[in-house]
């Protein structure tokens, strides 16, 4: 593959330097495929392993895996299968799904010794994160779509080198290559979010709204929401009072002299928000500040409420309490 290959200029930063193995996560399907060849002619100096996780939420899902098995020794990578074994609940398949995914593919790579785990998430699947995070009300850091990295763990990444390239462009790759791939039912199942938006897609880029005007944008709030977290941080540094053990308190007056954004995100922050975990919809947070808090401030009234496991209290003096609520007591069975 030449150097100025698309796939292997991607791949570039994610290899090249690496000082210890990297994970490759595979399915079969042909973006992943293509991750998956790009990244063996390209290689890596601590070495690449292959990781198909089989949900078993289909038949032929193992055999899927062998395939990808094979053409990994064809190309001279480790390949494991990873089999997903809890018990799921109907309902929330795709999401339990994903997060086992995820999860055993960090215990994995953390066991070959590996601090990097790519997957060949597209253009396309960006376009419809977006898409799906509007629907639910997510706020700039849902907008924002996937990012090219992110932590999944203590000294472990998630990385999509692919992000900027379209899916029809790896389709073609594997064309060219003449590399076998399977196509999974479930993309088209309009059972799913996803899929119904995927049909919608194609309507949507006759209006002008293309999935790569839909990245774009996520590329743009990527980059404010960025600097606006930097702010953030600043003044909930400024803000933050001597603590007493797990109760956390900030000077409310000084933080409602920022603008609204800041404000939010400071709280947001000293609330626990976890960044590695998918955005949350912003409404509980906003009815807490806009209807709650600053109200509260700007009469010199007291406010206590309770919000992710936190009890929020504002004083007459104008101090913000942030303590961790008691558990909750098991409701009691109806007789």
């Amino acid at each position: 593959m030449r150097n100025d290959d698309p796939l292997s200029f991607s791949l570039a930063p994610f290899l090249d330097g690496a000082t210890v193995p990297v994970l490759l996560a595979v399915s079969g399907g042909p973006d992943s495929t293509a991750l998956m060849h790009a990244a063996a002619i390209r290689g890596a100096p601590a070495g690449l392993f292959v990781a198909t996780i089989d949900h078993g939420l289909r038949a032929g899902s193992a055999d899927e895996a062998a395939e990808v098995a094979r053409l990994a020794q064809e190309l001279g990578l480790p390949h494991t299968v990873l089999t997903w074994e809890t018990p799921r609940r109907a309902g929330r398949i795709q999401a339990e799904a994903r997060a086992a995914r995820y999860q055993l593919l960090a215990q994995h790579a953390k066991s070959i010794g590996a601090n990097r785990i790519l997957t060949a998430h597209t253009r396309d699947d960006q376009a419809e994160t977006v898409l799906m995070r509007l629907i639910a009300g997510s706020g700039p850091a849902g907008l924002a779509g996937m990012r090219n990295e992110r932590p999944l763990g203590e000294g472990l990444h998630l990385a999509r080198p692919f992000l900027d390239i379209a899916k029809a462009d790896l389709v073609a790759y594997c064309a060219a290559h003449a590399l076998p791939f399977v196509h999974d039912p479930s993309n088209a199942d309009e059972r799913f979010a996803r899929a119904r938006l995927r049909r919608l897609l194609p309507l949507l880029e006759g209006e002008g709204l293309s999935t790569e005007r839909l990245a774009r944008l996520a590329a743009r709030i990527a980059r404010d929401e960025a600097a606006l977290a930097v702010r953030a941080a600043t003044v909930l540094a400024q803000v933050r009072l001597a603590g007493d053990g797990e109760v956390l308190t900030l000077d409310g007056h000084r933080l409602a002299g920022e603008p609204v954004a800041i404000v939010l995100r400071v709280l947001d922050t000293a609330l626990g928000h976890d960044y590695a975990a998918p955005p949350k919809r912003l409404e509980r947070l906003e009815n807490l500040v806009l209807d709650g808090i600053l109200p509260a401030l700007a009469r010199g009234e007291a406010l206590r409420r309770t919000l992710r496991g936190q009890i929020i209290g504002v004083g007459p003096s104008g101090r913000i309490r942030l303590t961790p609520a008691p558990p909750r007591r098991p409701v009691a069975p109806r007789k």
